[in-house]
């Protein structure tokens, strides 16, 4: 599709969102919607294999996750979602730097459940905050691996029990490489595919 490597090469020039105006959003936002028309797979969960895997976000209106640039001494990295569908899980993957030596990480993991043909309902059950050099963070796969083989990492690491942290994510664009999401807060998240995880 024409438009969507237009759309993808318009992305990667902002930043995820960071670098955006206004008036550019709103171009932003129309493109994406014309290309949700176009969704290959409407129906995402009869197609795990596409589902599953590590992405990377490469646009969001998520001000929660584009504020994280705004602290003082912070500059939001790279931010992965992977997902495993065969174990109903998500990990959010959100790398920082800032001062020298003191580049961060913060993950959250949760479970998803399937409410609709395009709909999961997630709940948040674990929180990771701390620096690279300490979880001995290298890439989001190898985290993953330690998250599920039950490791206490050096960090903030703590279970979320507060019922309120749930919410709800429809996937609206679906294909090899590029996944659209929509979430129960407005946010649209565009992410491209970096693995399947089939390794």
């Amino acid at each position: 599709m024409i438009h969507k490597s237009k759309l993808i090469a318009t992305l990667i020039d902002k930043n995820r969102g960071l670098l955006t105006s206004k008036n550019e959003q709103k171009e932003i936002l129309a493109a994406i919607a014309r290309l949700e028309d176009d969704n290959p797979n409407p129906h995402p969960f009869a197609s795990k294999k596409l589902l599953n895997g590590d992405w990377k976000l490469l646009y969001t209106t998520s001000q929660e996750l584009l504020g994280i640039d705004k602290f003082p001494f912070l500059k939001l990295g790279d931010i992965y979602q992977c997902i495993r569908v065969e174990d109903t899980a998500i990990y959010n993957i959100a790398e920082i730097y800032g001062l020298p030596f003191l580049e961060g990480i913060i993950s959250v993991v949760a479970q998803f459940e399937i409410v609709s043909e395009k709909r999961v309902s997630v709940k948040f059950n674990r929180s990771i905050l701390g620096l690279q050099s300490l979880i001995r963070y290298q890439f989001p796969h190898k985290l993953i691996s330690e998250i599920e083989s039950g490791k206490k990492f050096t960090a903030i690491d703590f279970n979320i029990q507060n019922r309120e942290q749930k919410g709800w994510l429809d996937i609206t664009y679906l294909d090899k490489d590029l996944r659209i999401g929509r979430g129960n807060k407005g946010s649209v998240f565009v992410l491209i595919k970096v693995s399947d995880n089939t390794d």
